[in-house]
């Protein structure tokens, strides 16, 4: 497809050209993946965070937010919970909290990885240098999510304080992927400021970059944000969105996210009958997943895991696909 193509399915409301854009992404991932939906477990390790991205509820300075630490010995409760429901890939994430040095989440990554030999480990723990890096993939460490959030410098220096710049956000992907692990970049959809051309140059650089995985999601507010009275992005735009990046990146791992659920109550069916391919039930202690306040009305704050596993498996099938809990790693 050419820019002038991407815009116009970016733009339109024609329902034929939608269903048709849907269809085709559907194809693609098939192709590729069968039926199948992996299933990741994510864990919510801590909300602290140095950063003051103005978006984010866990964002340095919301002062009203309860904050939390997960342990090693919590973690690992975590994985143990998510092995007995089937689970082979687990996901770290949190803010870029200091008291998780390099060394400590080298130290959890390596324990996981000592208990459950087989399983993919995922870890989303932000910016941090290439010796970071590569000591967390020594330690065990399969993939690692850093979404870009914009590709458009302008555009991220209006959606982050001055500290924080793109150059170094784009280092890192790029060190991550020399290093050797599948490495999952992404964007927000519907974040203040952002224009269709915003978009279009998210999707020529995931193109051209080519990451594992991409994390497509709407922009929610929080209300404690400074960003908390703009309005949300779209069910619609997010969902096209994710079938231009499937057609763009085929093999591509693209998960129905959470943000899209707490849009709508079918916000995941709609992504995965849009292309995507990846559903991460919440793993998080339940006195904790609430605190990972990110965005407002956060869905399955506070459903037993296994009660929500049956839920998601259910829906999978409903819309004729296939749950599959194995590492999924990208073809």
């Amino acid at each position: 497809m050419n820019d002038s193509e991407i815009l116009h399915l970016i733009a339109t409301e024609n329902a034929d050209e939608i269903e048709s854009l849907f269809a085709r992404a559907c194809e693609v991932r098939e192709a590729h993946y069968g039926k199948s939906i992996y299933f990741r477990g994510l864990i919510e390790f801590t909300n602290y965070c140095k950063n003051d991205c103005y978006y984010c509820g866990i964002r340095r300075s919301n002062a009203k937010l309860e904050r939390y630490r997960l342990s090693l010995d919590d973690i690992t409760d975590c994985c143990r919970a998510g092995a007995k429901l089937g689970y082979k890939t687990f996901v770290l994430q949190g803010g870029e909290d200091p008291f998780f040095t390099d060394t400590r989440i080298a130290e959890i990554v390596s324990a996981i990885r000592g208990e459950f030999p087989d399983c993919a480990i995922t870890l989303s723990a932000g910016e941090r240098s290439r010796q970071a890096y590569e000591l967390f993939f020594r330690a065990g460490a399969n993939r690692y999510l850093l979404r870009h959030e914009t590709a458009t410098e302008s555009h991220y220096a209006q959606l982050h304080p001055p500290c924080m710049n793109l150059a170094s956000r784009m280092l890192c992907l790029r060190d991550l992927k020399e290093i050797g692990y599948q490495v999952g970049a992404g964007c927000m959809v519907g974040s203040p400021y952002q224009t269709p051309e915003h978009l279009l140059a998210d999707l020529r650089f995931m193109e051209t970059f080519r990451p594992h995985m991409a994390g497509i999601g709407p922009f929610l507010p929080q209300k404690d944000t400074p960003f908390g009275m703009e309005p949300g992005g779209t069910v619609q735009l997010s969902l096209k969105m994710i079938a231009l990046t499937r057609l763009l990146l085929p093999q591509a791992l693209i998960p129905a996210t959470t943000a899209l659920g707490s849009i709508t109550p079918n916000g995941r069916e709609l992504a995965l009958q849009a292309g995507a391919n990846i559903i991460m039930p919440n793993l998080t202690p339940l006195t904790a997943r609430t605190l990972y306040a990110i965005y407002d009305h956060k869905l399955n704050a506070g459903d037993d895991a296994l009660e929500y596993q049956r839920y998601l498996e259910a829906m999978v099938r409903g819309i004729g696909l296939v749950p599959d809990l194995s590492r999924g790693d990208a073809c």
